[in-house]
């Protein structure tokens, strides 16, 4: 569907710029010009709408979880940690848009601005380890449930993921996976974070699109060599 959209989006950029571009229609450079023109208006608008956007309030991670610094820049990687007794807890997330294959959930009354279903890559670590204790979960406003649990290196290598990971979490019986869901929420790992996770994400992907917007702007504008 996408390509389809992104086709029919480049023959009217073209019909315009082919417009735009006047007596000068029929060289190479007169519509490469006007399609530079379109772009840049379009980028520009779509920036100063972008804006204009009201941000979420301000919402604090639940104690004692606190940020990682530079996390906000980092396109991956953890965004809270914290310590439990000898063990560092690291939390990072992901929305379910990063997760599905492109088109999924598109109709989805939530698909264009809710993030009402979040992934969290949990990862329990003890002093003197080589591996930690990693957990894939749904996070949801009122609950959280484990998809997964492993064993994995605290510093992944390309070889160190094909080892194996373990049972399918669902096939585990039912007390293992009640003292896993124990296990995470004795060290605050629960709906709790909901609320924190959701607003970060929205500030995260509104300054992304916001550099974007920028970054691509000043490429194509920049002066033919």
């Amino acid at each position: 569907m996408w390509k389809r959209a992104a086709r029919g989006w480049w023959r009217e950029l073209s019909t315009k710029a082919a417009r735009s571009a006047g007596s000068n229609a029929t060289t190479a450079a007169g519509i490469s010009s006007a399609v530079d023109s379109i772009i840049l208006r379009s980028l520009k608008e779509h920036y100063l709408e972008a804006s204009r956007m009201t941000p979420p309030p301000k919402v604090n991670p639940p104690v004692p979880f606190k940020i990682l610094s530079g996390a906000l820049e980092k396109q991956q990687g953890p965004v809270l940690h914290r310590n439990y007794q000898d063990e560092e807890i690291t939390v990072s997330v992901m929305r379910l848009a990063n997760i599905l294959p492109s088109g999924a959930g598109e109709d989805d009354e939530d698909a264009d601005d809710g993030i009402n279903q979040l992934f969290l890559h949990v990862d329990v670590s003890k002093p003197g380890q080589e591996e930690a204790l990693h957990f894939l979960c749904g996070l949801y406003p009122d609950a959280i449930g484990i998809h997964s649990v492993c064993l994995r290196p605290k510093v992944i290598s390309p070889g160190s993921l094909r080892k194996y990971s373990g049972r399918v979490f669902q096939e585990l019986d039912e007390k293992m996976r009640h003292g896993f869901h124990g296990f995470i929420e004795e060290r605050g790992v629960n709906e709790s974070l909901f609320p924190f996770l959701q607003a970060w994400l929205y500030v995260k992907d509104h300054r992304n699109i916001m550099h974007w917007f920028k970054s691509v702007g000043s490429f194509v504008s920049q002066a033919k060599t």
